[in-house]
């Protein structure tokens, strides 16, 4: 029984002594998946706020490139009656001397309203000819004509573009088919 005793003693007394080593270890490990999980947080945190000031910088670009966008859809009915205006003067007026000037000043006034457009980012979209994309143009009609059908044959008004968005699509007439 004593061998017994004394192979129990040496047991408790080599635990005993490890003892403190093994809880040292595990709180070291505790302590190290502790600063790593911290680390992956302050990581996702540094990655969340830049994502979120790349969002604001491109709400901020966005807002200056499209602040004008519902004055520009307001002037977009003046330039068509300008546009409507001096269609509809006749050659003989155009060529009377005392309205000469008058007509001369609607001409130059279109087409300062036009650059003041192009400055600004907004461009009349092409239609006549083109295929029919409903993203910029909008059908109003079919007509039948020698055209591919799903081709633009007519404008009835003009669309227009700011920047890379669509600002008031193009009402068109559309070649069909047979």
């Amino acid at each position: 029984m004593t061998d017994e005793n004394t192979a129990s003693e040496d047991l408790r007394a080599e635990t005993a002594e490890q003892a403190p080593e093994v809880a040292e270890h595990d709180l070291t490990q505790k302590l190290e998946a502790e600063i790593e999980e911290l680390r992956s947080k302050v990581l996702y945190a540094q990655a969340e706020t830049q994502n979120v000031r790349r969002r604001m910088e491109k709400d901020a670009q966005d807002a200056r490139a499209y602040a004008a966008t519902a004055f520009a859809r307001d002037m977009l009915s003046v330039s068509d009656n300008l546009a409507r205006a001096l269609q509809s003067i006749p050659a003989a007026v155009r060529e009377d001397e005392t309205l000469k000037a008058v007509v001369t000043g609607i001409d130059m006034t279109g087409k300062e309203l036009e650059n003041v457009f192009q400055r600004h980012g907004i461009v009349k979209i092409e239609a006549v000819g083109q295929k029919l994309d409903p993203n910029k143009h909008q059908a109003m009609i079919e007509l039948p004509s020698e055209s591919e059908p799903g081709t633009i044959v007519q404008e009835m008004q003009a669309g227009y573009m700011i920047k890379d968005r669509l600002l008031r699509p193009a009402m068109v007439g559309v070649a069909k088919a047979g």
